[in-house]
């Protein structure tokens, strides 16, 4: 019976909040399962916390979240496990957001709206439904100038506060159907906790 569920992702423990309410329905259910699931931050490092974790924490589920930095090939969890030397097996265990986390935000531009208010440019952002189809490049300089004027101000200029609680607000249904990979998380772990 699973009883923990560790998940190591990109970024510091800022992001914690955020990307627990974003995962509420996980969280919702593990506890119903008797199941906890711990955030872990890590900090720069998310493939090396992940290695030693599914060598040290073996009666947990670890799992590993973090940025493409690139397009969905098809075959990215199998190509960084191939690369890190972890088992296939694993592959269930490593979840994307491709190509990066801004992705999902983009996906959600109503949250977007009601957070960043008066002077906030919607039409600065791509208007492709398929999120993760957005090239990085795009996306950073689409949220820049549709935050740029607004009211909270650049969402550059304010990463490590706007970026929790824009996690915190984001519609994950919403995101789930713009993001294959993110959907694919979700499925995967709620299954596991079904």
């Amino acid at each position: 019976m699973l009883t923990e569920i560790r998940i190591y992702y990109e970024g510091d423990g800022l992001l914690r909040q955020g990307l627990s309410a974003f995962l509420s329905e996980i969280r919702d259910r593990a506890r119903q399962k008797r199941c906890s699931v711990r955030l872990i931050p890590t900090n720069g490092t998310p493939s090396r916390d992940f290695g030693i974790a599914i060598q040290t924490n073996t009666t947990s589920w670890n799992v590993l979240l973090l940025d493409s930095d690139g397009p969905d090939n098809g075959s990215l969890s199998a190509s960084l496990c191939a690369e890190k030397g972890w088992d296939l097996s694993q592959t269930d265990s490593v979840f994307w957001m491709v190509e990066m986390m801004e992705s999902w935000f983009h996906a959600d531009k109503d949250a977007l709206h009601s957070f960043y208010g008066r002077g906030f440019n919607r039409k600065a952002l791509k208007a492709n439904p398929e999120v993760e189809k957005i090239p990085k490049k795009d996306l950073r300089d689409g949220l820049k100038a549709a935050t740029r004027d607004s009211s909270q101000g650049n969402y550059y200029d304010h990463k490590t506060s706007h970026g929790p609680k824009l996690l915190a607000l984001i519609n994950p249904a919403q995101v789930r159907e713009a993001a294959p990979n993110c959907r694919r998380m979700f499925e995967i772990i709620l299954a596991k906790l079904a």
